[in-house]
């Protein structure tokens, strides 16, 4: 019996119910598991970006966030976007375009390529490295060339970038990595 059949002889209540409430939450676990939330990323300095307005080709622009976390964009010049998430650059940019150049602009904003992540320590190769979305600790280390000799492997710490206190955070191998952080690797002392 082939899959579509068994789907056929369920009651439509239950194919319901399986899109409803389970599919999502299987999309939404795979999508947590592997990229950074767009709706909460905050963009900074080192993040690649495309702004995009529907039917307005002259108003497209791919821009790295500069050192100041600023872009330049057309028509409206330099834009502060540093600590703003995608949709609130969008909302920007839309009310700025609105009236004066637009009736009623479309604006998406997406990321195309994160900021870096760092590793330092007792690592072959330390240094900044292009975040991909779903890298490890595991992941991190073997980007940047692996373990020393004389590396911990249970003295692995993070600086989450963001985080307020810029705390160091013991962390394991299989723990999620995010743009702009900072890996340490201790020594081992046996």
């Amino acid at each position: 019996m082939c899959n579509t059949e068994r789907l056929a002889g369920m009651p439509s209540g239950l194919l319901v119910w399986l899109f409803v409430f389970i599919f999502p939450l299987a999309v939404n676990a795979l999508e947590n598991d592997t990229v950074p939330n767009t709706s909460e990323y905050k963009l900074d300095t080192g993040d690649k970006i495309r702004i995009q307005v529907y039917n307005e080709d002259d108003l497209y622009l791919e821009a790295r966030v500069n050192d100041t976390g600023i872009i330049s964009y057309p028509f409206l010049g330099n834009i502060k976007v540093s600590g703003l998430t995608p949709v609130q650059l969008e909302n920007i940019i839309t009310s700025r375009l609105k009236g004066d150049y637009l009736v009623n602009p479309k604006v998406s904003v997406d990321i195309i390529e994160y900021r870096q992540f760092y590793v330092n320590g007792e690592v072959q190769s330390p240094g900044g490295f292009p975040f991909q979305p779903g890298i490890t600790v595991r992941k991190a280390i073997s980007v940047a060339g692996g373990f020393k000799e004389r590396a911990s492997k249970e003295k692995i710490f993070i600086i989450r970038d963001g985080s307020p206190d810029k705390k160091a955070v013991k962390v394991d191998l299989d723990d999620k990595v995010g743009p702009g952080d900072i890996i340490t690797v201790e020594e081992s002392f046996f």
